[in-house]
């Protein structure tokens, strides 16, 4: 078996996610994670709230190290990763209740987000909600000085990539029946951020 992809920042962001999750997923049923990375949180969250089904998802490069993950878990209500990328996909429409996300807005292209938003819009079913995790400015301020570091080393790796205004994204999620209903502070100047279909 291949070794498991492993990222840091995921096992110690997982606790404070995890808490938001409860409450906000508390009535959902089946869960679309896009952008499931090494697969870390897919197990993570499915073994804590297994009253979901978690549905990975992410690039097709990526697919193996999340099956490595989701085959040592052995859990029943994990399945095996979509490949999914935000501009193309085509996921039959109402299908979900609820997607979350975690550190994609600020390192795809804002047509992406915007694209991540459409999807959201099409698959999330009436009242479910989209939690999306990572770093965000309000009113194009930045919350630390570390944020706005980070953003500045995002643009000069790629011109495209940086964190994301709340409003913005705001402003997307209405377009698709969305409208913002939590932010949560969590450690390492981070948010989630969450929307819920009308």
């Amino acid at each position: 078996m291949p070794s498991r992809p492993y990222a840091e920042y995921a096992q110690r962001n997982a606790d404070p996610i995890l808490e938001v999750l409860r409450q906000e997923l508390r009535n959902c049923r089946d869960v679309l994670e896009i952008g499931s990375g090494t697969g870390q949180h897919a197990v993570r969250f499915a073994a804590e709230l297994d009253h979901l089904r978690w549905q990975t998802s992410d690039l097709a490069e990526n697919h193996e190290g999340i099956r490595t993950w989701i085959d040592e878990a052995d859990l029943p209500n994990v399945d095996a990763p979509l490949v999914l990328d935000v501009a193309t996909a085509a996921l039959p429409p109402a299908s979900y209740d609820a997607v979350f996300s975690s550190n994609t807005a600020h390192i795809m292209s804002f047509e992406s987000v915007i694209a991540m938003f459409a999807l959201v819009g099409s698959v999330i079913r009436p009242e479910g909600v989209f939690c999306l995790y990572g770093p965000f400015r309000q009113h194009g301020t930045f919350n630390t000085a570390s944020n706005a570091n980070f953003d500045a080393d995002l643009r000069r790796r790629d011109p495209v990539m940086g964190i994301r205004d709340l409003e913005a994204l705001d402003d997307l999620g209405v377009e698709q029946e969305l409208r913002r209903t939590g932010l949560y502070a969590v450690p390492s100047n981070n948010m989630v951020a969450v929307w819920q279909k009308k």
